[in-house]
């Protein structure tokens, strides 16, 4: 049966894009339109409570029931295990993927994702703030060269580790970083970049990022709306 994708291409939403295309799921895609404020419905936050994207809704879930999932971590890990595809089964090799995939979730989202912020879209510019997350952006580039000049894949072979932490490398240019002082970091972009699923993934809605970031979009994602009770 599809998974319903509800989806808007950023990092976050490229994780699950292309762990689709990956697993060759069928999906039905359901534009979130963070900008246009989508995620503050009152139909999508029954699914996505912490109003953010992706989430997805499986009318095959676990004993054949529906389930909804939000959080890109633990969709990745509810695909993994459904398809059997790209965690493994040995314990130890299994929380090795698990221990990246939460280095993605709890470091390389959240630090990144405020290295855009204030590098791109806060209102005024805080050099405090620009060089602390610049720099720890850095230090983890740093963490994940070092890990991949000893494995060709972040966790070993290529796993859900690599599929999420992927789309926030994509725009490191936008986060003041430079991939030639990271080669094997570099080695590894290129090499996942080559994958066609993952560029299928990218490809979902990426007509969207074009658009003019005003201030209606500055409200939707960053304003007063989301701390309303």
């Amino acid at each position: 049966m599809t998974i319903d994708l509800y989806y808007w291409p950023t990092p976050n939403g490229w994780k699950i894009s292309i762990m689709l295309e990956e697993t060759e799921t069928p999906y039905n895609l359901i534009p979130i339109n963070i900008t246009a404020g989508d995620q503050f419905q009152p139909e999508y936050l029954k699914i996505s409570p912490n109003n953010k994207m992706p989430a997805i809704v499986d009318p095959n879930g676990p004993n054949g029931n529906p389930i909804s999932i939000f959080e890109s971590g633990a969709i990745l890990l509810y695909l993994a295990e459904k398809t059997s595809r790209f965690i493994p089964n040995n314990p130890s090799d299994r929380y090795t993927v698990i221990q990246w995939l939460m280095f993605q979730m709890g470091g390389v989202g959240p630090m990144l994702g405020q290295a855009h912020h204030f590098r791109q879209y806060a209102p005024e510019k805080i050099p405090y703030a620009i060089e602390r997350y610049t720099n720890e952006t850095s230090r983890l580039y740093g963490v994940l060269n070092r890990q991949l000049s000893q494995v060709e894949y972040v966790a070993g072979d290529y796993s859900i580790a690599d599929i999420a932490i992927y789309p926030w490398i994509v725009p490191y240019e936008k986060q003041g970083q430079n991939l030639t002082d990271f080669p094997h970091l570099k080695r590894w972009f290129e090499t996942i970049s080559k994958r066609s699923a993952v560029s299928r993934g990218l490809a979902v809605l990426n007509e969207s990022r074009t658009k003019k970031f005003d201030e209606k979009a500055r409200e939707n994602l960053f304003g007063t709306r989301q701390f309303q009770q």
